[in-house]
């Protein structure tokens, strides 16, 4: 029998703007173990790092997945430093990138797990992250050398406006247009059964942690013996991620109140006691409009047909 060849993906365009920039990834030493976690923003990055983070180090509670994640294209991190950082890791090494998907150097040898969310709880997380950035930040993100495109500023506006804007503009005020939500989710659904590809939905991450985590493991060929997985379950609780998080410095200096304001609630539906039965049905709409059947339905509950 005549076995498929598989398509691999090829970057086609770069991403640049005030917070990242995918260049940096073209000239990267990446590893054939290196683990990808992608997300566009605010869809369960920082959980599903701490999980990855958890299985690497076999549940040791001072490991804040984050701190330990290599974010190459993030500007206010030097190049050299980010490359120097990552190099030093002896560990498997487990990336983050914001960046879509046209804009990575794709491994096949790589994994890469691509977590998502309902739009309107990944619209509540985003308004809250962008309006507890701090004068500092904005200005720090805004004076690197070298920026793409206007800079950065606050929202400036209530969550409902902020919603609407995201529905009627594809991103949230004081992005750039290139980082489009629509887009970024249905080219990871559409490599979804890519032998080094894992889909992860935040709301299942809710509805079972366990099952999930397992499942990340298995993907990952990570072997946990039974008696570790409580420590994973309590280390990748919001109460310890979040005092986790309040010693990571780095937190600090770009959020009001740090890292305990950035691990936020870590809720779903939010959203319900703000917007009226028409503003819900938008999204719905928007989403039919710029994602297969498919994939609206997977990012809307997590359920997967295929």
């Amino acid at each position: 029998m005549r076995q498929e060849t598989i398509v691999w993906p090829k970057k086609s365009r770069e991403q640049q703007w005030a917070v990242w920039d995918s260049t940096r990834l073209n000239d990267f030493p990446f590893r054939p173990d290196d683990i990808m976690i992608a997300t566009w923003s605010k869809c369960g990055t920082t959980w599903v790092q701490q999980i990855v983070a958890q299985l690497i180090f076999n549940g040791d509670p001072d490991a804040f997945g984050q701190e330990r994640s290599p974010w190459i294209e993030f500007r206010l991190q030097p190049k050299e430093e980010a490359f120097a950082m990552a190099e030093s890791q002896t560990h498997r090494r487990f990336l983050k990138t914001h960046s879509p998907l046209e804009a990575i150097p794709f491994r096949p040898e790589m994994k890469y797990i691509y977590i998502a969310r309902d739009a309107r709880d990944v619209v509540w997380s985003m308004y809250h992250h962008h309006s507890i950035f701090t004068p500092g930040a904005y200005e720090a993100f805004n004076s690197i050398p070298g920026r793409i495109g206007p800079p950065m500023g606050p929202a400036n506006c209530d969550v409902r406006a902020y919603y609407h804007h995201f529905l009627d503009a594809g991103h949230p005020p004081g992005f750039p247009p290139e980082n489009e939500f629509w887009p970024h989710v249905q080219s990871w659904w559409d490599v979804r059964n890519l032998p080094n590809v894992l889909l992860v939905h935040y709301a299942n991450l809710k509805a079972d942690f366990d099952g999930q985590a397992r499942r990340i493991a298995e993907f990952l060929e990570i072997e946990v013996d039974d008696d570790v997985w409580p420590a994973i379950r309590e280390n990748c609780g919001i109460a310890h991620m979040r005092e986790l998080a309040s010693k990571f410095t780095l937190l600090e200096q770009i959020f009001e109140g740090g890292g305990r304001s950035f691990i936020n609630k870590g809720t779903n539906g939010r959203w319900r006691e703000v917007l009226s039965e028409e503003e819900i049905a938008k999204c719905d709409e928007v989403a039919a409009r710029n994602l297969s059947a498919d994939c609206a339905h997977w990012l809307k509950t997590g359920e997967r047909a295929d």
